[in-house]
């Protein structure tokens, strides 16, 4: 069924669904290239980004479970590109190692073609509105 008859095609959430779905794929294959996974490469954007972040913080700003931290820390941890330093007794900081910040800034270059790439899909009179909308719907 060609897509312009399809009725799902006017409802807004299933278009966002498909639209998310297709991008993460896209930006999924271009981050493999240097070793990461997209949840891999926000994770090491936010503790690239704040000192002294504990694996609690590093969960609640992205919204993942512990369950799930646990695993993506390991692997970062395993991979060399994160590292523990202990804040207190009870609590440590994960932070960047210097392959970390290589890997990140690999990271940054990828996303950064890929964040361009995806506004120019968009026709040039929405692109300001672009971004506070989407902002709109998960403020």
């Amino acid at each position: 069924m060609p897509e312009t008859d399809n009725p799902l095609t006017i409802l807004p959430g299933y278009l966002l669904r498909r639209s998310a779905n297709a991008m993460m794929g896209e930006l999924r294959d271009r981050l493999s290239s240097v070793g990461l996974r997209v949840t891999d490469a926000t994770v090491l954007i936010l503790i690239g980004g704040e000192n002294e972040l504990t694996a609690s913080q590093i969960g609640r700003a992205l919204d993942i479970q512990r369950a799930n931290m646990v695993p993506i820390l390991s692997r970062l941890e395993s991979d060399g590109l994160v590292m523990r330093k202990p804040l207190d007794r009870r609590s440590q900081a994960i932070v960047l190692s210097e392959k970390g910040k290589k890997r990140l800034a690999e990271a940054f270059s990828i996303i950064d073609r890929f964040e361009q790439e995806l506004l120019e899909r968009i026709p040039a009179e929405h692109r300001d509105h672009f971004i506070p909308a989407l902002r709109a719907l998960i403020e």
